[in-house]
């Protein structure tokens, strides 16, 4: 009976958090979204090149991968 609860809660919680996505979409104008997805797409190229970065094991990789990460993050200040 616990587990019923538990799903109900989380039932809830999901309609509640696509009800407080929408609405906060419609506050925003075309540009605004665009700019968040824009830093949402940075953030996970980001974290991409993080993860890559914790396996290349060539120096050379490393290297262009080091200089990839500084442009993101150069990138992700303009946005904010």
């Amino acid at each position: 009976m616990a587990r019923g609860w538990e799903s109900k809660s989380v039932e809830q919680q999901q309609e509640q958090a696509l009800t407080d996505t929408g609405q906060r979409r419609q506050q925003l104008t075309a540009e605004q979204i665009a700019k968040e997805q824009r830093k949402r797409g940075l953030e996970l190229s980001r974290k991409r090149m993080l993860q890559q970065l914790e396996v290349a094991s060539n120096a050379r990789h490393r290297e262009m991968i080091e200089a990839a990460l500084k442009e993101l993050e150069t990138e992700l200040k303009g946005e904010a």
